[in-house]
């Protein structure tokens, strides 16, 4: 009896060094209990604000992976390009933000599981007579959001970039006509298109990919404690249900 009192108290104790990794706040302390989540709410449906709260697909996968494993969850709010930055550092348990999984991103974290399939897709004025892949040209000037892959990948096509730190930013970049075209992730290039008139997106994608959470490398436990969580979420369809709240099967 004493054996298996000891062997559960050391199963909450990990559970709780699991969520204690990353800061609370800005005081860098970490706070036992306490998942910490980094991501950056500029990409509907994903993650954005609604008010001072942060919604979205991802923030609802880790707030069910955090209940997985008995932690209270905590977002965080930063530049898409420091994600990864703020995992190494420990200042953060977890980045989940739309974020694809690459050989590059690969040297500084290990990924879960993934969690949900997308495309990078092209965004251009509809009367710009651009209908293809094939009618951009290496002098085509392509706006991307800074560190995501759709700059990643547009880097080695073309010479004229132009990179912002939203992708909304982009977005308007293009109807004001400072730049060709876009190419963003499918999901959040639906909803900048749906506000903004005259813009369409090309048939073609750009690239296929999988999005996944991003962990500190020598934090294995988590990055187990995660993909039991998400293997369960998909086995009793809450990763479904979540993802059809806020993307229609049409």
């Amino acid at each position: 009896m004493k054996k298996q009192v000891l062997s559960a108290a050391l199963i909450v104790m990990m559970v709780l060094t699991l969520c204690a990794c990353g800061s609370s706040g800005s005081s860098g302390t970490a706070t036992k209990g306490v998942l910490v989540m980094a991501t950056n709410a500029e990409f509907p449906p994903y993650e954005y604000k609604e008010g001072d709260k942060i919604v979205g697909i991802d923030a609802e996968i880790a707030e069910a992976i955090a209940q997985k494993i008995g932690c209270k969850l905590e977002i965080e709010d930063i530049a898409f390009d420091s994600i990864i930055a703020e995992v190494v550092s420990g200042k953060a348990d977890i980045g989940l933000a739309g974020m694809t999984i690459t050989e590059d991103r690969k040297q500084s974290v290990n990924f879960s599981d993934p969690y949900a399939t997308s495309s990078q897709v092209v965004i251009v004025q509809e009367a710009s007579g651009i209908k293809g892949l094939s009618d951009l040209t290496e002098d085509s000037v392509i706006g991307v959001q800074i560190g995501t892959t759709g700059d990643i990948y547009c880097s080695d096509s073309f010479q004229n970039i132009e990179r912002y730190n939203k992708g909304m930013e982009a977005v308007q970049a293009l109807t004001q006509g400072k730049i060709d075209a876009v190419v963003i992730d499918s999901e959040p290039a639906k909803v900048f298109v749906s506000e903004n008139a005259g813009l369409i997106i090309l048939d073609e994608s750009y690239t296929d990919e999988e999005y996944a959470a991003a962990i500190r490398k020598d934090n294995t436990e988590l990055l187990e404690a995660v993909n039991k969580a998400l293997s369960e979420l998909k086995a009793d369809g809450t990763l479904d249900a979540i993802v059809a709240k806020y993307i229609s099967a049409n």
